[in-house]
């Protein structure tokens, strides 16, 4: 019988790609909504568009699983305790070399507004993470992205149990650390539509349509 603790052995009822959503383990498990999250939209996407489908037992299938249900977790279960792919008494998170947050601190703020956090000036923010709560955020990334986020792994640089930089595993496959580099403004900038305005060495994007989170 598979280990509880090896999010690649874990058989899940209900979603293909994803590890502690169904089953015995999550009978006590609290949810954001009051109840398990429904991926079935967002993993049409993801087969839609993928570019490579890792074989089961690959490593690059066992990351790609740990990697979807680590963000189902930080985004629908409220509890520490119910966390089952990292140590909630260790684990902190880092958004492009950020100072790293510990897991009440990433779920006090919300998902979205933890990897969004930005040193910009408010007046140039697109979304600005300090006006949402985390429910709020939650509310207004859903209605925008109505199909939500198809992660996809496209590359693992090393071999388990360390993947590279961003991911530190201790020996029940369970993370301890995580640090993310994006460009959030490729994200958000496609939202926004206008004429830009040249400030200096930035341009900003002085009328908008379409995007439901622009508050400037």
């Amino acid at each position: 019988m598979a280990s509880a603790n090896d999010v690649s052995a874990v058989v899940v009822e209900g979603d293909k790609y994803r590890s502690y959503i169904w089953g015995e383990g999550e009978k006590n498990t609290v949810w954001r909504y009051g109840a398990p999250p429904n991926y079935d939209v967002v993993n049409k996407l993801f087969e839609e568009g993928r570019t490579q489908e890792w074989a089961e037992g690959t490593l690059e299938e066992k990351v790609q699983r740990l990697l979807k249900s680590w963000d189902m977790e930080i985004f629908y279960k409220i509890r520490p305790e119910d966390f089952k792919t990292l140590n909630p008494e260790t684990f902190t998170a880092s958004i492009n070399g950020s100072p790293p947050e510990k897991l009440e601190d990433v779920l006090g703020m919300g998902g979205y507004n933890a990897f969004l956090q930005t040193t910009l000036p408010v007046n140039l923010r697109a979304y600005d993470p300090s006006q949402d709560t985390s429910e709020s955020s939650q509310l207004v990334f859903r209605a925008t992205f109505l199909r939500g986020f198809a992660v996809e792994i496209l590359k693992v640089y090393s071999d388990a149990p360390f993947f590279g930089i961003p991911w530190q595993l201790n020996e029940s496959m369970k993370l301890e650390k995580v640090e993310i580099f994006f460009d959030p403004n490729v994200l958000l900038g496609q939202l926004l539509k206008g004429p830009l305005l040249d400030v200096g060495e930035v341009s900003i994007i002085t009328t908008t349509s379409g995007c439901p989170f622009f508050r400037s």
